[in-house]
């Protein structure tokens, strides 16, 4: 009897053992994962569950385990889930972070998102900003000639200099205004507030870069106006830092860009709207590198927003012997050495029925 009396204080002891470590682990994995209490913005979907987020929680360093979280989830029945930004911290572990879930987004009904498009110009992006805000396109256009403005956003930003204020430039932050989607409180929003939260942008994103930029022997004015006419005429990553390498090519040797966009920019028509004609070709302006005068130049500022590809494209272009490219009309790019084989290949694509061509 006491034998059996032994086995049983055994597995009882066991058994509260095994539980008490249970017990422990569970506790510990649905913890805060560190002491950090800064808080990362959280988005959950229509339809998503808190089931379904586990990974998304897991991803962010929010949570320790996503088994123990779904046992949690599962053990506690939390009430519905809404769609919404939430903001959670790796210091709040599973229960509170739940608690915040279940109160409902902490997201201000009145944000607003908007996205500016790369490769847009200023016009587009005083258009979009109008739309979407409570600002018109003439507060826009006034803070661009605003030189007291200028002034301290130079003071602010590393890459802007004074190169941007010079009297002949169409719109002084063009290039400037890293094109993505963007969150703001509401459409009260200032036109300032936008400019700096964009260039803000462009800083984290132009920052990895820096020494590359210093050592380049052109300004970060000179490579961002680069990478906006890249962006433009190259159609895929790929062509971007081919395009580049030509125009470093012709800028080496003192050729002119050759490169219709910055026409259409000088002219101030979207390339969508029509043909060139031949005396905007040749007329001589500081942003057409279609012309003569602008031999071995570039264009006096960015002509559009760049995205991130084209600029790097523009700082670290590929090496190669190309002085010509063209893009047929379903934006393949053909690279040429001579202007021989450059005649040669949109007299095929003329032939083919894949060339643009000129008004008259």
């Amino acid at each position: 009897m006491k034998k059996y009396t032994y086995l049983a204080g055994f597995l009882v002891a066991f058994f509260a053992i095994i539980i008490v470590v249970g017990c422990t682990i569970y506790k510990i994995n649905i913890g805060p994962v560190s002491k950090n209490s800064e808080l990362k913005q959280i988005e959950i979907s229509e339809g998503e569950t808190y089931l379904s987020i586990a990974g998304k929680l897991k991803e962010n360093n929010l949570i320790r385990s996503e088994f123990f979280y779904k046992l949690y989830v599962k053990l506690m029945k939390p009430s519905n889930l809404e769609k919404g930004k939430y903001s959670l911290s790796e210091n709040m572990g599973v229960e509170k972070i739940l608690k915040v879930l279940e109160d409902g987004s902490d997201v201000n009904t009145d944000n607003i998102s908007i996205t500016f498009v790369e490769g847009k110009n200023m016009r587009y992006l005083a258009n979009v900003i109008a739309q979407n805000t409570n600002n018109t396109e003439e507060d826009i256009y006034a803070l661009l000639v605003d030189s007291a403005y200028l002034d301290t956003l130079i003071n602010k930003y590393w890459f802007l200099t004074d190169e941007i204020k010079n009297p002949s430039i169409y719109y002084s932050l063009e290039g400037y205004l890293f094109p993505d989607t963007y969150q703001f409180r509401d459409k009260d929003v200032t036109v300032e507030e936008i400019f700096e939260t964009l260039l803000d942008e462009l800083d984290k994103k132009l920052t990895p870069y820096k020494k590359e930029i210093e050592s380049s022997p052109y300004t970060v004015h000179q490579l961002l106006t680069l990478a906006s006419i890249v962006e433009l005429e190259g159609v895929n990553k790929a062509d971007r830092f081919d395009v580049a390498g030509v125009f470093y090519n012709r800028l080496h040797d003192g050729w002119s860009l050759g490169s219709d966009v910055t026409t259409y920019y000088a002219i101030k028509v979207d390339m969508s709207e029509r043909d060139l004609y031949k005396t905007e070709i040749d007329d001589c302006n500081y942003y057409n590198t279609r012309s003569n005068c602008m031999a071995g130049k570039l264009p006096i500022s960015p002509i559009c927003n760049p995205s991130i590809e084209s600029i790097e494209a523009a700082i670290k272009p590929h090496s190669h012997n190309y002085y010509f490219f063209v893009a047929d009309k379903n934006k393949k790019t053909y690279f040429t050495t001579t202007n021989a084989e450059h005649l040669n290949t949109i007299e095929a694509l003329k032939s083919q029925g894949l060339w643009y061509q000129y008004a008259s």
